[in-house]
Order: C-alpha cells, then sequence, then structure tokens
C-alpha cells in the first residue's frame, strides 16, 4: 500500500518485508513529510513541509538499508508528524505540536478536543494497531521481536552543534541499548548513550506502548542527518550499523545459551 492508495479518514501503518526471518522488527514514525489533502498545508511554506520539522530526513532509507541487510520487517508511518507525531501519546501537546524549533505550526492552532481525536482516530490508532498487530503475530509464532526504532536528528539545535553522530536511547529496559553502545565502540562514529534525548524527553512512547509490555528487548536509535543526506549515504550507514545491532542482540542471547 502506497500513501496514494489510503483512504481519507485512516493512515494505517506501512508493513514491508513482512515475511522477514530475523527477530528484528524496525520501526520509523517520522518516515514521511505527506501531509494529507482535509489538513491542507498547515499554513506552512513548501520548504518547511519537507524540512526536518516535518519528518525525519535519511530514517526511512537508513531503516529499509537495515532491513535489508538484517532481514528485517519494517514498519513506518505514512503521515508528517506535524499532522500527528505517532511517537507521542495523545494527551501529549507534541503529538500536535504547535510550535517546532523556532517555527509556529498555525494548522495547528486552537485545535479543539474533537479535532485532536479525529487526527489521533485517523493517524496514530491505526498505526499503533498495526504495529502491535506484526508484534502479537510473530509472538504467537513463538519469536519474540526486538523492537528497534529509527531516527534522525539535525547538527544544530537551536545555534547549538551537535557533537554526537549516534545516539543510543533506552527506556525503562537499558540492555539491548548497552549492548548497542559496546559494539559501536570501534564504529568509528561519536556515540551517545540517551544523546541527543532521552526518555526524560518523552520520546520513547513507542518503545514504552509497544516493547515494555511485553518483555521485548528494544532500543530507540538516533542518526545525525547530515550524515544520512543522500542514498548512498544511507547505504553506507546502513551497512556500518547492521552488523553492530546484529552482534549486540548475539550478546544478550549468549549468557541465556550459555546457562
Amino acid at each position: 500500500m502506497t500513501f496514494a492508495d489510503m483512504a481519507p479518514d485512516r493512515y494505517p501503518a506501512i508493513l514491508e518485508n513482512a515475511c522477514a526471518r530475523s527477530r528484528f522488527l524496525l520501526v520509523c514514525e517520522h518516515a514521511s513529510h505527506e501531509i494529507p489533502g482535509r489538513w491542507g498545508d498547515l499554513g506552512l511554506p513548501e520548504e518547511l513541509r519537507q524540512a526536518h520539522i516535518a519528518w525525519d530526513p535519511g530514517a526511512l532509507g537508513l531503516s529499509r538499508g537495515l532491513a535489508r541487510r538484517l532481514d528485517a520487517a519494517l514498519v513506518h508511518a505514512p503521515v508528517s508528524r506535524l499532522v500527528y507525531d505517532c511517537n507521542r501519546a495523545p494527551d501529549q501537546p507534541g503529538a500536535m505540536t504547535e510550535r517546532s524549533e523556532m517555527h509556529e505550526i498555525p494548522g495547528n492552532r486552537r485545535l479543539s478536543p474533537e479535532e485532536r481525536a479525529a487526527r489521533t482516530a485517523a493517524i496514530y490508532a491505526p498505526f499503533h494497531a498495526d504495529l502491535r498487530a506484526e508484534i502479537v503475530r510473530r509472538l504467537a509464532q513463538g519469536a519474540a521481536p526486538v523492537l528497534v526504532t529509527v531516527h534522525s536528528f539535525t547538527p544544530v539545535w537551536h545555534g547549538q552543534p551537535r557533537a554526537v553522530e549516534f545516539g543510543i536511547i533506552h527506556d525503562h529496559d537499558p540492555a539491548l541499548a548497552l549492548a548497542v553502545l559496546e559494539e559501536s565502540r570501534d564504529s568509528g562514529l561519536v556515540c551517545g548513550l540517551n544523546e541527543p534525548y532521552s526518555a526524560a524527553d518523552d520520546v520513547t512512547h513507542t518503545l514504552r506502548l509497544q516493547a515494555l509490555p511485553y518483555g521485548l528487548a528494544n532500543v530507540m536509535l538516533e542518526i545525525r542527518n547530515d550524515l544520512i543526506a543522500t542514498p548512498e549515504a544511507e547505504e553506507a550507514m546502513a551497512e556500518r550499523l547492521a552488523p553492530i545491532l546484529a552482534r549486540a542482540l548475539g550478546s544478550l542471547a549468549a549468557p541465556a545459551m550459555a546457562g
């Protein structure tokens, strides 16, 4: 299914590589800058509707590269996070933010409860229902998935350069994040644990909602977007990160196997 095929009142998650054999299940909540016609342009010029405030540039291409290399399934959102951020709970202001970085979002100002509920029903509810359906399908088959969410971030934030290149973020279960950090030490990337964001910034909603209740291994990856600014760079980063993820998962499984 593509964005153009979707009904105007429901925008389900897009599932790729559904028959993948590995335990990895990749998730890209900010994959798209598409704004469905029912919401107009949110009062924004085209350059802002395609800028980082609208999506995570490079994240979907990187996710697809990782999915190919890891033989992993991929679930991604079809609508811009400016309409609804699928990594935010419905009661959070950031779900339908009125301001992103230094930019006002006119189409999100003073939304009524009914308007917020309509966006939640059209975008957030189907995305997370579809993701959960894929998780429980795999659980029922006896193969607990490993949830990896993939994001990108800007090199400069409010005028301040960010030195970190690869952020590894966890919520209540740090096991996989710590394993990824350990396996990244020789990656050539400047790595940071819970940088440039952490669970305290409310960026781990998907992990909390989808992974923690089932006790699934999970981690959130943040890659600086200047490092994945072209299709070639996305592929190169996928080539670099896929072995790290595979080794990290292997290191978690090794103690259990030894026991």
